[in-house]
């Protein structure tokens, strides 16, 4: 028995036996996988052993403008004029093979993205099959959700999308676009693009016609590409603050639709009467189960001053039982960072945490020495001006700050540039209220955290966005309704 962990458990590794992984991925561009016009590679990274899993294609414009014209094509021949009863049969079988092939998904996301499985296995897959279930039933009843309109789909869709959640953000885009009758050009992050390419094959799989949604790999001149390609309508876009606000920048002045979901720095509150346990196992799972790879992550602990010293005894004891190393092993609570740049950022930030006074902490346990690690990481003794308080670490690094009222708590969540999300842990149903009432963020949580549906609208404001994804705010940005 550790001096860390409780019980020392036998290690519970997921089998791979079951995934099929090609040496080399191609484009998927009208329906098939076809060679870019260079012949330019890159590998994907598996970030807990920094072993290559594949060569992926790097897109030049040319294929871009290829992507583009298959979508066109697709869209005016085929997609849009097909009646939404027939599109939602699509999107159901779709829906139906990832959940078919739900283990290989799974652990093909963790070999590529570094999530421990049980996220994978029990969030990202069956939350994607949601998606793609929720908005095939919508397919046909676009005059309903929007009655005494006339909604219309915009055309062709440009999409580009984070590492952090790889096949859930593609579902979260793909689903409402397709039900509302329009054709997509994809771009996944370079890092973790594997499952866009199973994604690829579960579309051939279920003979969604060629075209009506593409995927072009690669690094970040692919997605700029498809950002500015004239014929495209639409930019649906999901990652960093500093890019969204380039995208918002080059879009100045088009008619091109938008919608950004950006950067947070989540305020997660802790009242004196709120359940304390519960609240605890909240801020973990808020923070660490996800390596705080999470834009929506509660990466800002608000405590009230009377609890402070019993949360964070708590928190401590909990962050001490829990396992990080390999991914793919059911006992593990903390993956592997997706990259050693991220990595990197990381630890720069923990640095800058120490320069700037505060109180580190982090659990003295084992990690791998192959692969990009980091322990789960807490600073207390955080002031409200400091860097680690403001930006956006998206890493395990969990800062906690004290409060005494209702009115100071509020003013403090408020108090960055971010409005994503937030946490609210009391035991009084009117304080909730009244804090929802009062806090700048597009979702905020009582007594749980990162929860999620395909039913409600997620979005942000400030610097966290624009629009919302989900639900029929959702749907309704992939629509003219006139």
């Amino acid at each position: 028995m550790s001096e860390t962990n409780s019980w020392e458990l036998a290690a519970a590794p997921e089998s791979t036996d079951h995934v099929k992984i090609e040496s080399e991925y191609g484009l998927f561009i009208d329906g098939e996988f076809v060679e870019s016009e260079s012949d330019e590679k890159f590998d994907s990274i598996n970030p807990a052993t920094e072993k290559p899993l594949a060569s992926l294609t790097e897109a030049n414009p040319a294929d871009v403008d290829r992507a583009v014209k298959a979508a066109q094509t697709a869209y005016s021949k085929t997609w849009s004029k097909m009646p939404g009863k027939e599109r939602g049969k699509y999107i159901f079988r779709i829906a139906r093979l990832i959940q078919e092939r739900a283990r290989e998904l799974a652990v093909l996301e963790t070999l590529d993205g570094g999530k421990p499985i049980r996220e994978s296995r029990d969030i990202d897959i069956p939350l994607a099959a949601a998606h793609f279930f929720y908005h095939a039933g919508w397919a046909d009843k676009l005059n309903y959700a929007f009655p005494n309109r006339n909604p219309k789909p915009l055309g062709v869709v440009g999409q580009v999308i984070p590492w952090n959640f790889p096949l859930l953000m593609a579902a979260w885009k793909i689903a409402p676009a397709l039900a509302a009758g329009n054709t997509v050009v994809l771009k996944p992050a370079e890092t973790t693009s594997l499952t866009a390419m199973k994604l690829a094959e579960i579309f051939q799989q279920a003979e969604l016609p060629p075209g009506v949604v593409n995927f072009v790999t690669g690094h970040g001149a692919v997605g700029e590409a498809l950002v500015n390609h004239k014929n495209v309508d639409k930019i649906a876009f999901t990652g960093s603050t500093a890019v969204g606000k380039q995208i918002q920048k080059s879009l100045a002045g088009t008619n091109k639709r938008l919608t950004l979901e950006l950067g947070g720095k989540a305020a997660n509150i802790v009242f004196e009467d709120a359940t304390i346990d519960q609240a605890v196992e909240g801020i973990v799972d808020g923070i660490y189960f996800n390596q705080g790879h999470v834009c929506c992550a509660g990466s800002r602990l608000l405590v009230q001053e009377s609890v402070h010293d019993q949360v964070i005894q708590k928190l401590k004891h909990r962050m001490n039982s829990l396992i990080v190393g390999d991914p793919l092993d059911k006992n593990t609570d903390v993956g592997a960072i997706n990259s050693a740049k991220q990595l990197k950022t990381i630890e720069s930030y923990i640095e800058i945490g120490k320069q700037e006074g505060a109180d580190f902490y982090q659990p003295d346990s084992n990690v791998p020495e192959q692969g990009y690690w980091c322990r789960p990481s807490l600073f207390t003794q955080v002031a409200q001006s400091n860097r680690i308080a403001q930006e956006e670490i998206f890493g395990p690094v969990l800062t906690v700050q004290t409060f005494r009222t209702v009115a100071e708590v509020i003013k403090k969540a408020n108090n960055t540039p971010y409005g994503l999300s937030a946490g609210v842990w009391t035991d009084k149903g009117s304080k909730i209220f009244n804090m929802t009432a009062q806090m700048k963020a597009g979702v905020v949580w009582a007594n749980t955290f990162n929860k999620f549906d395909p039913v409600s609208p997620f979005g942000g404001y400030k610097e966290s966005g624009l629009g919302r994804e989900g639900g029929l705010h959702g749907l309704a940005a992939y629509l003219d309704i006139s």
